[in-house]
């Protein structure tokens, strides 16, 4: 478990160097993903760091057990933190306009979840994930989450430390472009690939009738395939229709998986009286059979 950080601003300035791009990395409270309590962000110029800035914030909610656990802050520690809306000023000051790179598209997820629930006006910035740079970059790793990334090139990191967490997927951005020779404006250039098609499920089978998103393999892949031949309909996400998330064997979340955005927004459902199953891979194949 990781000690909280302090409170606090790190060779943070106004007249710092324009970044070329900067690092957002946030931590949440609980499953909604606008309880942000920690915030890092660090700003890299010409292959260099120029400014760092970390925070606890008060979410204004509850403190999991769950996420406690991931991060190791509590509601002890925020105490007498600031709130969101009072550090979405400097929030702004450092992102805003930008290249703003997270892991994932999480932290741009709780950043705008946050800004909605206390009324705080959105961040508008150029965005870059850094999973799917590290996934061209070196396609053949078999996971791309960033402590696996940071072992990989040999980072010091501290995982699910908002600052750390940011340092690291900064080095990320700045290893790929070395490996790779491509520069910053290519990533941000590159065209989105083509969107992939489900499907089309049998007529009858086990599991005709129901709605399935799938947790950690594309919507074309082979559990895909093999959820449509037992007449199951595969969906884009977790929505008011969806009747059963299954998580695939090779996933993405590690033993996390329960704070991964589509988990969270099926038990979400569930707890609003919605009748969807929540079923890995391996329980669903054992109860229906080979297909």
């Amino acid at each position: 478990m990781n000690a909280p950080a302090p409170i606090s601003t790190m060779r943070t300035s106004p007249d710092y160097p324009d970044p070329d791009f900067v690092v957002i990395d946030v931590e949440t409270a609980c499953e909604r993903v606008s309880s942000i309590c920690q915030v890092g962000i660090v700003g890299y110029r010409d292959g260099g760091e120029v400014f760092a800035y970390e925070t606890l914030v008060d979410p204004r909610d509850t403190f999991s057990a769950f996420n406690i656990g991931i991060h190791g802050i509590t509601a002890r520690d925020v105490a007498g933190a600031p709130d969101f809306a009072q550090v979405h000023a400097r929030l702004e000051a450092h992102l805003a306009g930008r290249v703003v790179v997270a892991h994932s598209s999480f932290d741009k997820g709780a950043l705008a979840a946050a800004c909605t629930r206390t009324g705080c006006a959105p961040i508008t910035a150029r965005w870059l994930d850094s999973v799917r740079v590290a996934k061209r970059a070196w396609p053949d790793l078999t996971s791309h989450r960033l402590n696996v990334l940071a072992d990989f090139l040999g980072l010091s990191h501290r995982h699910h430390d908002a600052l750390s967490d940011a340092r690291a997927a900064g080095q990320v951005i700045l290893r790929a472009i070395e490996h790779t020779g491509t520069p910053l404006e290519a990533w941000l250039a590159t065209p989105p690939k083509a969107r992939a098609r489900a499907p089309e499920p049998a007529p009858d089978g086990p599991l005709a009738g129901m709605r399935v998103a799938l947790l950690g393999e594309a919507v074309d892949g082979p559990l895909a395939q093999w959820v449509a031949q037992a007449g199951g309909r595969i969906v884009a996400g977790v929505g008011r229709t969806t009747t059963m998330l299954l998580v695939a064997t090779k996933h993405p979340y590690g033993r996390f998986v329960e704070a991964s955005p589509a988990y969270r927004k099926a038990e979400e459902l569930r707890r609003a009286g919605r009748d969807i199953a929540i079923l890995t891979e391996a329980v669903l194949r054992k109860r229906i059979g080979a297909f």
